[in-house]
Formats: C-alpha cells, sequence, structure tokens
C-alpha cells in the first residue's frame, strides 16, 4: 500500500486515504478504489495505464480530457442536474497534467461515482440502453472543437487488418495456410464489400465521428433506478466511423454462442438483441446521422465479425503471437466461429434493413 500512497500523493484528491483495493477485473488497465476516512470527501479510482496497449499517454488524456469537458458543458447548458455522476471527472497531478509517470508506470485518478452501478447482462432491455446511452455519447461530440488522436493507430481499420492478413500469408511462419484456404478464400471474396467504409471515406461521402469504440453494456454506469447514468472507459475514444460502435456492440451483443464456441450450431445472430440495440441508437442518434451512415448499419453489423475472422485467422497463420490461446487451435476455432456468425449477419441482413426503415419511416 506503501507504493501506492506515494503515487497518489502526487495528486490533489480530498480527504484522507483511508483504504486502497483492487476494483472490477479490467483486461487492458489495472484499477483500485481508493476509499477516504472523511464522511463528506469523495472516494477515487486509481488506475495503472497500460502503455504498451495505449503507447500515447498525453494523447491519451487529452483526449479524454476534450471529451469529458464537452460532455459536461453540454450537460450544463441542457440544465440537467447531477452533473457530476453524468460525466468522469479526472484529478490533477502535481505536474499539472491529469496522469503522473512514476518512472516505471503511467497512473491517473478519477472520481469515483457514488450509488451507481454496471451490468454485464446482455439482453433486449440493456441492448436497447445501450444503444440509447452510446447513441447520445456520439451525438453530444458532434460539435467537439478540438480534434482528436487515434490511441491505437488503424484500431479498426479494415484495410489495414486485410494488409496483416496478407502478410501472414506470404509469410506463413507457422506453415498453416495450406490448412486454412477456405477461410481465406471467402475472406477474399468479401473483401471490397468490407472495405467501402475506407473507400467511402476517402470519396468524401462518409465522415468520420468521434466514436467511443469499446461499446459494450458493461461499459455504460446506471443509477439506482436503472436509468443510464453515463458512458465510461474511455479510452479508446478517437475519430472513427460511426459503423464502429453500432458494430462492435452486436459482434459480442448479438452472438448467440461464445466467442470462440466450438459448437457452430450455437452460434447464430440474436435479431432480438440488434433490434433493441438499433432502436434505442437511431432514437438517440437519428438527429447527425447522414443517409449513408444509416443506409449501412446493417454492413456495420457484418465488419466487425469479419474483421475478427480476419484478425483471428492471421494470428493463427503467424502462429499465435497476439492472442492469448488455451490450446493450439484456438484461434482457428475463433476464426471458424467469427465467420459463421458473419454468415448468419448475412442472412438477415434484409431484415435489419427493413427494420431501420420501418424505425425512420
Amino acid at each position: 500500500m506503501n507504493n501506492f500512497l506515494n503515487i497518489v500523493s502526487h495528486f490533489h484528491i480530498k480527504g484522507t486515504v483511508n483504504e486502497i483495493k483492487p476494483l472490477g477485473n479490467g483486461l487492458i488497465n489495472d484499477t483500485y478504489l481508493i476509499t477516504t476516512q472523511e464522511a463528506d470527501a469523495s472516494n477515487y479510482v486509481l488506475q495503472r495505464i497500460n502503455h504498451h496497449i495505449f503507447q500515447d499517454v498525453e494523447m491519451l488524456q487529452n483526449n479524454i480530457e476534450a471529451v469529458t469537458r464537452h460532455i459536461r458543458r453540454k450537460l450544463t447548458e441542457q440544465g440537467a442536474d447531477d452533473i457530476d455522476r453524468k460525466v468522469l471527472t479526472f484529478v490533477s497531478a502535481d505536474n499539472g497534467k491529469t496522469y503522473f509517470f512514476d518512472g516505471e508506470s503511467y497512473w491517473r485518478i478519477m472520481v469515483f461515482i457514488p450509488r451507481a452501478q454496471t451490468f454485464e447482462t446482455v439482453n433486449p432491455e440493456y441492448s436497447y440502453h445501450a444503444g440509447v446511452a452510446f447513441g447520445n455519447f456520439q451525438a453530444m461530440l458532434t460539435d467537439i472543437p478540438e480534434t482528436l488522436g487515434d490511441t491505437i493507430p488503424n484500431f479498426h481499420n479494415m484495410e489495414f487488418r486485410l494488409q496483416q492478413l496478407r502478410e501472414a500469408v506470404a509469410a506463413d511462419a507457422a506453415g498453416r495456410v495450406g490448412e486454412v484456404q477456405y477461410y481465406l478464400d471467402e475472406i477474399e471474396k468479401r473483401a471490397e464489400e468490407m472495405c467501402k467504409g475506407e473507400r467511402l471515406y476517402r470519396e468524401g461521402k462518409l465522415p468520420k465521428r468521434v466514436c467511443h469504440c469499446d461499446t459494450k453494456v458493461n461499459n455504460m454506469m446506471f443509477d439506482e433506478e436503472g436509468r443510464v447514468l453515463c458512458v465510461i472507459d474511455l479510452d479508446t475514444v478517437m475519430p472513427n466511423f460511426i459503423f464502429s460502435d453500432f458494430g462492435d456492440f452486436l459482434r459480442s451483443a448479438a452472438n448467440t454462442g461464445a466467442e470462440d464456441d466450438p459448437n457452430l450450431d450455437n452460434v447464430n445472430f440474436n435479431m432480438e438483441i440488434f433490434k433493441a440495440f438499433a432502436k434505442g441508437y437511431l432514437e438517440s442518434a437519428h438527429s447527425f446521422l447522414l443517409p449513408i451512415e444509416v443506409e449501412n448499419l446493417p454492413y456495420a453489423a457484418a465488419l466487425f465479425p469479419y474483421m475478427q475472422t480476419v484478425r483471428f485467422l492471421a494470428d493463427y497463420i503467424n502462429g499465435d503471437t497476439y492472442y492469448k490461446i488455451q490450446y493450439p487451435e484456438h484461434n482457428l476455432v475463433r476464426t471458424k466461429a467469427q465467420f459463421k456468425l458473419l454468415q448468419s449477419v448475412e442472412a438477415h441482413t434484409p431484415e435489419m434493413q427493413a427494420f431501420i426503415g420501418e424505425q425512420l419511416g
């Protein structure tokens, strides 16, 4: 604890530290809860930023500060109540920044939001809330004056992911290309269609907007009555196509099986989850969406299982150098499961198009 106390001493928190203990089960950053002794003092969240993934911490924090500042301004203009529970508040360090480098690690502290909770449950009700929350998040940031940086360059760039796969195939480092030719052929059949986001952007038809880029049910905070307070985990907030927030949520939430399900009969695209999320998203985002963005929402739903098929397969061909595996065929099993999900999305595309038309009709 003494090491933590030393780190905390560099931040301008109010109150006396009582205890510091692990919080949550995040996969990227290490997170701790700081409780304070005084009854009227806030509690805090301490995080060690994973600077191997987020290599430009200055840019990362500048992005987050710009986003939270803008959302706070918007909430104030709207006359919202309880604003401190509806937007994250970061604590300044004695270097004048919202992070501190101890010589090995980067740290930050934010105010703990009291009487708030997250949920892991994925059902139509929470999927609808997620659609509203992430659509509203994008809507509030359409006029942010700052230009944000890419905290993970090419994170959702489909052309880049295909290039990685093709380089893996050319090298064939693990001698596995021969056994996966069927999947390589299926990927290439769809390659031009799946890269249309980047193509439309270059043609000036599709904008990049400020997106969350990690849309999960548990990245929302709810109040005691089950209402969404705010969107959290802002590390991946950066300019992207709105397809990122729409498709990324559905890839995990609308999959009836596991991401690495060995039984492909379990893997299908859940249209009830799609309808709930799309309904909520269009309710809060329709005010700024362009027709080309709306008409390509079914493409977004297909894009992310396609992208993960490409990424898992590239890693399998490379000899499993990126994703952690639990057995030798794990990345191949993941590839097959994501491809089955993609096929199910493709089969449901006419139904998705009809539903979106109904919502806007």
